[in-house]
């Protein structure tokens, strides 16, 4: 699939060129404003469908919001069922658990709640995860999601056929926290943000999880990549550091439920996009890869028909993070937890067609307009990994 204004106007009412979104439909104003591909990072990390700005924006489009979510029919006995409370850990701490799920912007934050935490949502009831912040916060740059809502991220606990679950919302960015390696440890706030919880949690099973761009034409929205193979592939701020191509891989997932995955999909595949050919699919990305994997930039690209920013050969989607894990638990000894991500397609390969600031602002749209049910896929095949452990 490759996606245009016109295909913006036929599946979200709009053309998000010559009829731009008003002011009040965005969550960070310069996005309007400005529309620079770092504005267009921060409104896609900020945009809130349960927002004021979220509610104008549905109001302006054909988009559909979560109160549209249509339960899952989970097979006995693996429903997730969340925890009233939340289990805490010692000294401001997260619980230990067998499985540790990290998604990274508010509206896929909304969709994984839904699916992993029922009645428990990211915004209005995780509890907030602040442990070391002021420390960690010092190598933070002003402005950044973690310092404007002041911690780390927010959790829940749930379970799954037997498993313990924490599931995180984070505040902490690799493309926000900083644009510089700091000095103090040499690590990056993201990095330390994940040292610590995977210290406290001592999963068996790290996710990383979230929305992405596809990488080629055969991706639709709501496809769902799993890999345990990632890749860095800076040009930016981090291009001269000694992992800008770094390549981190893991052991293989277990994929017993996958298949069972798919056909859960159904219950809100009607909210995904119209011109949508077929049912979501999930992508398996084999060990040892070399042209299939996650890749992680430190610039806000995408694919598009022209390879524009050269993504084709590297992977799948494209996205801003994901690797940071690979690098962290790379680092660590041999009791190291397996990991995964899971990124689901919540744009499409983009037309060359104008400005490439124009084909960012097409990409942005579609991520506003789809991203948060493009997610409940990828959160249900995070639960389908976490069921077959």
């Amino acid at each position: 699939m490759i996606v245009d204004q016109a295909w913006v106007q036929r599946n979200l009412g709009f053309d998000p060129i010559a009829r731009p979104a008003p002011e009040s439909t965005f969550a960070f104003k310069p996005a309007h404003s400005r529309g620079e591909p770092e504005d267009l990072q921060r409104e896609i990390i900020d945009f809130d469908s349960e927002s004021p700005a979220g509610l104008q924006f549905l109001a302006f489009t054909t988009a559909t919001g979560l109160s549209r979510f249509t339960d899952i029919a989970w097979p006995k006995g693996l429903e997730p069922k969340p925890d009233t409370t939340p289990r805490a850990g010692k000294v401001g701490g997260l619980p230990a658990a067998d499985a540790l799920v990290v998604t990274w912007t508010v509206d896929e934050g909304h969709a994984l709640s839904r699916v992993l935490t029922p009645g428990y949502d990211s915004r209005n009831d995780y509890r907030s995860y602040t442990h070391n912040y002021s420390a960690i916060a010092k190598k933070m740059r002003k402005g950044s999601p973690a310092l404007n809502a002041k911690r780390l991220g927010a959790y829940w606990t749930t379970t799954i056929g037997g498993k313990k679950v924490v599931v995180f919302k984070s505040d902490s960015h690799l493309s926000q926290d900083t644009k510089r390696l700091p000095a103090q440890n040499g690590t990056f706030p993201n990095e330390d943000v994940w040292k610590q919880i995977i210290g406290e949690v001592s999963p068996k099973l790290v996710i990383t999880t979230g929305t992405a761009g596809g990488i080629g034409k055969e991706f639709e929205v709501g496809d769902v990549v799993v890999s345990s193979v990632v890749r860095f592939n800076c040009k930016n701020w981090l291009k001269s550091e000694p992992f800008h191509d770094a390549h981190y891989q893991d052991s293989a997932f277990k994929t017993k439920y996958l298949a069972q995955a798919k056909k859960l999909f159904k219950a809100n595949g009607g909210q995904l996009p119209k011109d949508n050919t077929r049912p979501p699919k999930v992508v398996q990305v084999p060990l040892g890869a070399v042209d299939s994997s996650v890749v992680t930039t430190d610039y806000f690209g995408f694919d598009t028909s022209d390879n524009h920013y050269g993504l084709r050969g590297l992977g799948d989607v494209s996205e801003m993070g994901d690797a940071v894990l690979g690098r962290v638990v790379s680092q660590m000894d041999a009791n190291a937890p397996r990991w995964v991500a899971v990124r689901n397609v919540s744009d499409p390969q983009i037309k060359a067609v104008g400005t490439l600031k124009d084909q960012g602002k097409v990409a942005a749209q579609i991520y506003k307009g789809f991203g948060r049910w493009s997610s409940v896929c990828s959160a249900i095949v995070c639960w389908a990994l976490i069921a077959a452990e």
